[in-house]
């Protein structure tokens, strides 16, 4: 079974733990992370079938439509994806460093998606929101030209939406840079 992940933003952090608790209730989906975000707002992000994944955001965008600034649904995401959004994901400290920044979670977990579609890369970390401002960033690794391949194709999704920030490839990290990630 192919998984999806369904991200909501609302814009009031009591109504964003009502609606998460909506959506557990509503479908079969597992909940990967609900929590505040950017100051004042609240983010839930989803994961199971596609299915029941849009059945929970339809459920949540529909009875929460006042307080609900975006939401999105991504079917068929790379299993290294989901890994990486549960912490389950062991990335290989070596090779080159890929990192896409996006303005916000769902496009940085889209171009994480279109990145290890793109070329044969591993995710190193994909983080969303916490600390960072509503902004979320993926970090690849592997051979410089898959990795430089993935970033570029990541990132262009990511400017095609405007919520491009910033993005970068190093051939060889320092042997102490990755000792610090």
């Amino acid at each position: 079974m192919y998984k999806a992940i369904g991200v909501i933003e609302l814009k009031s952090i009591p109504k964003g733990v009502e609606a998460a608790d909506a959506a557990l209730k509503s479908a079969g989906i597992e909940m990967v992370s609900a929590h505040p975000s950017c100051p004042g707002k609240y983010e839930i992000i989803l994961t199971g079938s596609v299915s029941n994944v849009t059945a929970a955001v339809s459920h949540v965008t529909g009875r929460f439509d006042g307080y609900v600034i975006d939401s999105s649904i991504m079917g068929r995401i790379d299993e290294q994806v989901i890994k990486a959004l549960f912490g389950t994901q062991t990335g290989i400290k070596g090779g080159s460093l890929g990192l896409i920044e996006t303005f916000s979670a769902s496009s940085a977990i889209k171009a994480a998606d279109i990145a290890v579609k793109t070329a044969r890369v591993e995710i190193y970390d994909l983080r969303v929101s916490r600390g960072m401002g509503g902004k979320g960033v993926v970090m690849l690794t592997g051979d410089v030209g898959d990795v430089t391949a993935a970033v570029e194709a990541g990132a262009n999704y990511a400017k095609e939406l405007s919520t491009l920030s910033s993005f970068t490839v190093i051939a060889a990290p320092h042997e102490e840079l990755w000792e610090q990630m």
